[in-house]
């Protein structure tokens, strides 16, 4: 299966945790990552100000957080596809969350 490369080009804060991102093929997605937030990686990003953070990696063209949260640039770009797959995971992800 072939790894299509994309670049995130800008993103845009459009409400709490939805970015509309364009990419370098004159594309865009406006994605709500709510559903996706849990998990050791990307459950920091339910915090507003940490989701806000956001910004665009100038080396691996993708978007990036603070913490270390990131997306491939295709899953992004193709996000239609990865949405089912990407909430299942967060459940998956949430049912390990370990509460102190």
């Amino acid at each position: 299966m072939e790894h299509r490369a994309f670049r995130v080009i800008g993103i845009t804060l459009v409400q709490h945790f939805t970015l509309r991102i364009r990419f370098d093929d004159d594309t865009e997605q406006t994605i709500d990552f709510s559903p996706v937030l849990e998990g050791e990686v990307y459950g920091p990003l339910r915090d507003e100000k940490m989701f806000q953070q956001v910004e665009i990696d100038p080396e691996i063209h993708t978007i990036v957080w603070p913490n270390g949260a990131d997306f491939d640039p295709e899953t992004l770009h193709d996000w239609p596809q990865y949405a089912t797959y990407m909430q299942g995971m967060a459940k998956q992800w949430a049912a390990t969350r370990v509460v102190t």
